[in-house]
């Protein structure tokens, strides 16, 4: 098993939004290092700690697990969509993404700030400067820290 941290803002999707859904395509990636971390690493029953950027504060607001790898963006092939790849086609398509499913909300909202005062976070790529890859991979013992941080059991 493995352990993610995957970035969206809250007001586009919450770990709200994801309760409610129950599952969710992660789709809209258009970066190359989190599309090949999706498409090459990620298993089903993989980790992830939901996390919401660009809020205020940021920070991890709940646990999701992967329930599906593989899967083809639909969002590529939509020329309304702003994540319409031109160069995408069904016979060869460039993004690809993953479903997941909704865990739990940590009882305590985790802000960016205290992940960072976290002695045993040392290295957690999301705390480093200049990080903004919205698919990350995320140590067992960062993410226990992080889920206990939260209220979660792990």
């Amino acid at each position: 098993m493995q352990y993610w941290l995957m970035k969206s803002e809250p007001e586009t999707y919450s770990i709200d939004d994801l309760h409610l859904e129950q599952k969710t395509g992660w789709d809209g990636i258009r970066n190359y290092q989190a599309r090949n971390l999706m498409r090459d690493q990620m298993q089903v029953g993989d980790q992830v700690l939901f996390y919401h950027s660009n809020a205020k504060p940021p920070g991890v607001a709940g646990l999701a697990v992967v329930s599906q790898t593989g899967l083809v963006d639909p969002s590529q092939f939509d020329s309304s969509s702003k994540y319409f790849d031109p160069k995408a086609s069904l016979e060869a398509p460039r993004w690809i993404m993953v479903e997941i499913t909704y865990k739990s909300s940590f009882s305590h909202f985790v802000p960016l700030p205290d992940l960072r005062q976290q002695k045993e976070l040392e290295g957690l790529m999301v705390i480093q400067k200049g990080s903004r890859l919205s698919v990350q991979p995320v140590s067992q013992q960062h993410f226990e820290t992080i889920c206990q941080m939260g209220g979660a059991r792990v």
